[in-house]
Formats: structure tokens, sequence, C-alpha cells
């Protein structure tokens, strides 16, 4: 998130150390929202005291809470959070943030931390302990939603897999065509595993040696 800030405001000088100690005032936050979002904030882009500075942090936590779409009751962080310098705060921002604005961003999944919370009762100290997780767990959002699709696609009906080929075709087309390939019918073309071979290649970036398979295979063996 720290590489991800500093390059986002890099041609206006800004650099970013620590998550802490650099967002909490909003200067960093202003410059980051008005260069992701275009939002124009009507806020100074210095505020020295601590009562500006909390006036222009709450500002900025109400635009952000408007362009995410968030109820109060979503937002896990607050204005108060944020100005204490509060680092779980603070990256739950950063990553609501990056991910409406800059959704490409690699931000590994189920990165999670173990919060402990300290309660002063009148029998003494009472701890609480949980695990929060900060970015979701994409993996199984991932493959869940590659099962589904696939699912799908093979249960469909007879009139629907003219559909399904012509868009496989189509993805195919898209990377063979570059080499002055062009597929015309999924089953016959890819028996001889000759254009499998060239997609795997387009797809993953590297050149296959033609030595190492036969370009026309003339028989089974060829073709195995």
């Amino acid at each position: 998130l720290t590489e991800w800030i500093n390059r986002t405001l890099k041609e206006e000088h800004i650099v970013v150390k620590s998550l802490e100690e650099d967002l909490y005032d909003g200067l960093v936050l202003h410059h980051l929202l008005e260069n992701l979002g275009s939002l124009k904030l009507d806020v100074d882009k210095i505020a020295l005291t601590e009562k500006k500075q909390r006036q222009k942090l709450s500002v900025i936590m109400e635009a952000v809470a408007k362009c995410l779409q968030l109820e109060e009751s979503q937002l896990k962080w607050s204005v108060e959070s944020i100005f204490a310098r509060d680092l779980l705060s603070t990256l739950h921002l950063l990553v609501a943030i990056a991910k409406h604005f800059d959704p490409k961003l690699a931000l590994p999944p189920n990165v999670q931390v173990e919060t402990i919370t300290i309660e002063n009762t009148s029998r003494g100290l009472k701890t609480a302990s949980a695990v929060e997780y900060i970015t979701e767990n994409r993996e199984n959002t991932e493959a869940q939603s590659r099962d589904d699709t696939f699912d799908e696609l093979f249960s469909c009906a007879p009139d629907k897999l003219d559909a399904v080929k012509k868009v496989f075709l189509e993805f195919v087309n898209q990377h063979v065509g570059k080499l002055g390939l062009n597929v015309k019918d999924i089953e016959s073309q890819f028996s001889d595993g000759v254009i499998l071979l060239i997609l795997i290649g387009q797809l993953e970036g590297y050149f296959l040696n033609l030595r190492n398979f036969f370009l026309t295979p003339a028989s089974t063996t060829e073709m195995v």
C-alpha cells in the first residue's frame, strides 16, 4: 500500500514512509483521492491545527463513504481512529479505497491480524482476542467463481453449446491469430495438439521450440 501511494503521488513529490504517521492528518489522503478519483474536496490543502486537521479528515471520510456507497455501520474506520494513528483502521480505509479506485492492484488475499482488546473492569483487566481480516479471501472466491462458471457451461442445454463454442473460438483466435493462424473448428483443429501447444505458449508468454513437437503431425503417434 505504501508503494502504491508513492507511485500514485510520484508527480506531486509526496513520499509516504509510515502509514500511521503520514496519513493521520488528511494531507496525503486528500491528494490520493483527488488523484485517483478526480474528487474535488472543499478543504484546505494544508491544515496546521489539530481542530482543522479533524475537520479536514471529517470531510474526507464523508467523501469516501459517499463514493464507496457505504453506510456508517459498514465502516471499519472513523475520523477518531485515523487521527489516533490506528494502523488497523488505516489499513481498512486504504484497502477499501484501493479496491474501489484501483481494483487491479495486487493485494495479497487472506491477510489477517489478531487483535487484543483490553477492558478495565471492577474485577481488573479483561482481555479478549479476535482475528480480523484486512483483505478478503479472494482465492476461495475466485475458485468458487470458476467452478460455477464451468459447471454452468457443461450443464448448458444443447442449444447453448454453439454460443459457448463461439466464445471459445473468439478467445483462441484472439491469441493464435497473432501468428497468422485461424481456428474454425474446435474438435478437428485441436485434436492433434498443435494449436493447443501454440495457444499455451501465447498465453504464458514463451516460445515453444518447434523441434520439440511435430508442427504438421501425419500419424496418431506424432499427435500423441
